[in-house]
């Protein structure tokens, strides 16, 4: 590959994310799940994907233009373009004309933790292959922002490793959410790491930053992660987050107080608003301050876009 870029890019330019859309159908219950019966639930369907959440929060800073590369079945095509576009996204979605579009069944306890629990059917979602990848879809962009489902799936691994080689030739930087433990440790955490080599900024949660280094302790494990991508940004919910680079860590950044509702996507929220405020020129630990109240916003509703109101 040629070509460099520094972790924060210049200011100016397109946001591109390439990712997940799918819809998701989130039942919020108190209390454990009544095995054989029934539980009651307030159930909602509303579109999300990690991939697409991060492309919403980010187009919610004045002045940040925001692209989406997704795949998307028939079934629903027209209705994901409409949210992305209400937004403030510019919808690239490819209809797959086998698969339906993706849908993820969000299980939250709306007890004091709003802990969640997804089960997913990825649909259309990881068929992205390098077909759908074009060139001129750089035109434009200043920064790259992969979604982690991306490297579950061998098609979009292909992408992947085609949109990075185009990136780093324009000079283009290029970030990675890792998105799932559980993925994680199916596809593997070398496999993972190799498949990451020229990305410029990762952004695990907790659980994956300590599951990609083996060490327990976050901050530990962000500093390792540092010394294989220049800038590393562990999320850590109701902790705040860690900035890392060159082995160190570099700023340890509050969260935001928040009553939550439901955490669904709230690590996505966090993702772009990090990335917008990147793309604006802002350091990466005040762009991380940016990235907790993002995430302190999005836990205090139900699913994991911003509300088009506000």
């Amino acid at each position: 590959m040629t070509g460099a870029s520094s972790p924060e890019g210049a200011p100016g330019g397109a946001l591109l994310v390439v990712g997940d859309v799918v819809t998701d159908v989130v039942a919020l219950h108190r209390g454990p799940l009544a095995s054989g019966t029934d539980t009651t639930a307030a159930i909602r369907t509303v579109p999300g994907g990690a991939g697409a959440n991060v492309a919403c929060w980010a187009a919610r800073r004045d002045g940040t233009e925001v692209r989406l590369l997704g795949k998307v079945g028939m079934d629903s095509a027209a209705w994901h373009e409409r949210e992305l576009a209400t937004s403030g996204v510019r919808p690239l979605l490819v209809i797959d004309p086998e698969a339906p579009t993706g849908t993820v069944v969000c299980l939250v306890d709306s007890g004091a933790s709003a802990e969640r629990t997804f089960l997913t059917d990825s649909g259309a979602a990881l068929r992205l292959a390098p077909d759908d990848w074009s060139e001129s879809l750089l035109d434009g962009v200043a920064r790259l922002h992969l979604s982690g489902y991306l490297f579950f799936s061998e098609p979009c691994r292909a992408l992947v490793a085609v949109a990075v080689e185009s990136a780093r030739a324009r000079g283009v930087p290029v970030s990675v959410d890792p998105a799932s433990a559980g993925f994680l440790t199916e596809l593997g955490v070398d496999r993972f790491l190799a498949l990451t080599e020229g990305v410029d900024v990762l952004l695990p949660s907790r659980d994956e930053a300590c599951l990609l280094t083996g060490l327990p302790d976050p901050a530990d494990a962000a500093a390792k992660l540092s010394r294989h991508v220049p800038l590393v940004v562990v999320k850590l919910g109701d902790a705040g987050a860690l900035v890392a680079r060159s082995g160190e860590i570099r700023a340890r950044v509050p969260a935001v107080p928040a009553t939550p509702v439901d955490t669904t996507g709230a690590g996505d929220a966090f993702t772009g608003a990090f990335l917008a405020a990147l793309l604006a020129g802002t350091r990466p630990e005040e762009a991380a301050a940016e990235g907790c109240r993002a995430g302190a916003r999005a836990v205090e509703q139900v699913g994991g876009r911003p509300p088009t109101n506000a």
